[in-house]
């Protein structure tokens, strides 16, 4: 007989609570496992994201620190960025213009070196070799600037090459967007001491002929002038001339003192006096300081350029002589003489040697006729040449008188400045004299101003108003192109 039901279902319930405890109890170790391991992961893993999240969260605030300059040094035993660039800045502010210049340099050499075809080819001929560069100076400063070299320096073979051909002009290396520097020059005409300037001389002191010039070539750059007399003590004159002369060596002592710089020797008097008159000269010229061009104890010298340096400025002066007594003036392989240019090779070759070397290239011509106001064609004829060859500036002299200026391929030519410590003669053309400035960049642009004066015996004396305008107005008239100068002085050309 089976029990009864309540009683079987109450045996169920005691035979179920065993198992039911049993199960509860593993459930919660396995949930109490589970708890564990979760807290444990959890916990290693989020200490180990918590220390990358740091070690990033330090680095980007060390980065932003170093990016910003803020980072201090004991955070770090090497230099921080901003320091390092801080460092290259200044170093870049101090040798600066000399990496911009060496790669400049390097530029322009690699141009040349590229474009030899324009160069002039290096011959054995007398005249040509004589030409050469080779035989330059280098003269840098005004009165005694820093850094200033005597005119006997040697040009440094190292200079960075360009050139200038025909229309072609490869200059050498520019400045970068720094504002291009100009020099001022002051061009002057023909001087001599002798004779009845002598006298003058003698009587009022050497300095008589500066009287009314002040300051003024001492403020400019660089200042020229034809020197139309050899200087010296002995020589034998010639016999051959209607005018010889001889002028002393005390001349020399004011000259360099008023500020002039720099002398055309190719003309037709620097032999007066022999070539012993010359070599004189050239002493003399060398024991004063002052440049000189056009003549020498060869042929080598004779054509060479003197070079200047000025505001940065590479200057290369050459002067040549179209007018002579005699062929056996001109300078030879071992016989002293001037730079002729009735035959223009060697001068040509000079000038396109020069645009190599330069920045700024002058030349200084004798030539045309005396007392003539008109043009030779050979005058025309050489300016032009030597333009083409590379000069940006040509200077003339010889005749004696003002004649007109003309501005060939954008470079300026004057074609004669006339007298300025001379004698007076009965002619009063000869009288009318200026004093040519020009401010030239170191791309060869030169803007030309004319001062007139009144070449008295030994002395230029200033004029204005009326008498100024109307030599302006004289040199206008007489220019070819169209070229006109203001009441100012200012030459333009249309």
């Amino acid at each position: 007989m089976y029990p009864p039901r309540s009683q079987r279902n109450e045996s169920r319930k005691k035979a179920r609570k065993p198992k039911i405890g049993k199960a509860w109890i593993i459930t919660n170790l396995v949930l109490l496992f589970m708890i564990v391991g979760l807290f444990g992961y959890y916990y290693i893993f989020e200490r180990d994201n918590s220390g990358s999240l740091a070690e990033n969260a330090g680095y980007s605030q060390t980065k932003k620190k170093i990016q910003t300059g803020s980072a201090s040094e004991e955070h770090s035993t090497t230099p921080s960025v901003s320091e390092n660039v801080t460092a290259l800045s200044n170093k870049q502010q101090d040798e600066g213009p000399n990496v911009d210049k060496q790669f400049a340099d390097d530029e322009t050499k690699q141009a040349a070196a590229t474009d030899t075809s324009s160069r002039p080819a290096t011959t054995s001929d007398t005249n040509a070799s004589e030409g050469s560069s080779s035989g330059a100076k280098l003269s840098s400063g005004k009165d005694g600037e820093a850094g200033n070299d005597t005119p006997n320096k040697e040009v440094s073979d190292g200079d960075p090459p360009a050139d200038k051909e025909g229309t072609k002009d490869v200059r050498r290396s520019k400045t970068d967007g720094a504002a291009s520097p100009a020099v001022t020059l002051h061009f002057v005409g023909d001087v001599q001491f002798s004779g009845k300037v002598e006298q003058r001389l003698e009587q009022n002191g050497f300095d008589f002929p500066y009287q009314y010039l002040g300051n003024l070539f001492h403020k400019d750059d660089l200042t020229i002038a034809n020197l139309e007399t050899p200087v010296t003590t002995n020589g034998v004159g010639a016999l051959n001339k209607t005018y010889v002369y001889k002028s002393s060596p005390k001349a020399l002592t004011a000259l360099a003192g008023a500020g002039i710089d720099a002398v055309n020797l190719a003309n037709n008097h620097i032999l007066d006096q022999g070539t012993g008159g010359l070599l004189d000269t050239l002493k003399y010229l060398n024991e004063k300081a002052i440049a000189h061009v056009g003549a020498g104890r060869n042929a080598k010298e004779a054509y060479a350029p003197h070079y200047f340096e000025r505001k940065g400025i590479k200057i290369a002066l050459l002067g040549a002589t179209r007018v002579m007594p005699e062929a056996n003036w001109n300078a030879g392989a071992k016989q002293p003489g001037v730079a002729g240019a009735y035959d223009s090779t060697a001068i040509v070759k000079s000038i396109r040697e020069a645009r190599m070397q330069a920045d700024l290239v002058i030349v200084i011509a004798h030539w045309g006729k005396e007392r003539a106001t008109a043009l030779e064609p050979h005058q025309t004829e050489l300016s032009h040449a030597f333009i083409d060859a590379g000069a940006d500036l040509v200077i003339g002299g010889h005749p004696h008188v003002l004649q007109g200026m003309e501005q060939y391929k954008g470079k300026w030519i004057a074609y004669s400045t006339g007298n300025f410590i001379f004698s007076k003669s009965t002619v009063p053309a000869t009288w009318d004299t200026a004093i040519f400035q020009a401010t030239c960049t170191r791309n060869g642009a030169c803007d030309m101003k004319l001062t007139p004066y009144r070449a008295e015996l030994g002395q230029p004396i200033p004029l204005k108003d009326a008498e100024a305008s109307k030599i302006l107005q004289r040199v206008a008239a007489l220019s070819p192109g169209n070229v006109s100068i203001g009441t100012d002085g200012k030459v333009s050309a249309q």
